[in-house]
């Protein structure tokens, strides 16, 4: 089972016909996933955490100024316990992992869900980012790899550019400011070359930083999917390009 890094977008983006499109024909390209685990933007906690794992666990609506549309919105999957059992499981003795009975499932991990699998007939579990240093989450990337072979779905999820306090243009169409269109670029060429040193290296090394990411968060999912890799530099394959907002999309898969 690949591993995906993915930009899950706000829930207008459920709206993007052109989104739904990409993620749509991604998903139908991928195996059935036995389970899918993700790892979100906007789940920032340590100790590493597991959201509820029961049948039917809620969603978090947690974005505001939307249509009341978005926040009737439900997403019902099955039974996720033998997952968490497992994702413990892989953990190092000295790594505590904290369980929750009721923290559901975020936007960063419902909203693209909603579009690639949208009968909710798989089990769905999220972890939370313990840390954003990259070195950190590339070994927990590598502890989840063996899932990868039970048929789990490992998605890191956030946004290749997030610099919304810098936006001045708003249409879903508008072009890419200079430093979202070259730490894109940036990008783009180091996941070429499969160069993970230069990627972890990115507050020093990417164009367009600070404004690109004046917070992290959104970037380091990416590490995690790049732990999970077979072969740590092999060039993962892009499967969306292009800009919402200004903002950089791409997503890949590892294999």
């Amino acid at each position: 089972m690949p591993a995906l890094y993915l930009g899950h977008g706000a829930p207008p983006l459920l709206d993007d016909a052109r989104w739904c499109g990409e993620l749509s024909r991604w998903s139908a390209a991928l195996p059935r996933p036995a389970a899918i685990l993700v790892v979100s933007a906007h789940w920032e906690s340590a100790p590493l955490s597991l959201s509820a794992s029961a049948p039917g666990t809620p969603l978090v609506y947690d974005f505001g100024g939307f249509a009341e549309k978005y926040y009737r919105m439900t997403y019902a999957t099955p039974d996720a316990s033998a997952l968490a059992r497992r994702v413990a499981a892989a953990m190092p003795v000295t790594v505590e992992v904290h369980r929750h009975a009721s923290r559901g499932l975020d936007h960063g991990a419902w909203v693209p869900l909603k579009v690639m699998y949208p009968d909710a007939r798989i089990p769905v579990l999220q972890m939370s980012l313990p840390t954003l240093e990259p070195e950190r989450l590339l070994e927990l990337g590598r502890r989840l790899r063996p899932l990868r072979d039970e048929g789990v779905l490992i998605v890191g999820s956030g946004f290749l550019t997030h610099g919304l306090p810098f936006l001045r243009d708003w249409r879903v169409d508008a072009p890419a400011p200079g430093w979202s269109a070259e730490f894109d670029s940036w990008a783009a060429e180091a996941l070429a070359r499969g160069d993970v040193d230069e990627l972890a290296a990115f507050r020093d090394r990417a164009p367009g930083m600070p404004y690109a990411h004046p917070t992290v968060e959104h970037f380091a999912p990416l590490f995690v999917t790049l732990g999970t890799a077979t072969a740590a530099d092999d060039a993962p394959e892009t499967t969306v390009e292009g800009f919402f907002l200004g903002l950089a999309k791409r997503s890949f898969q590892v294999a």
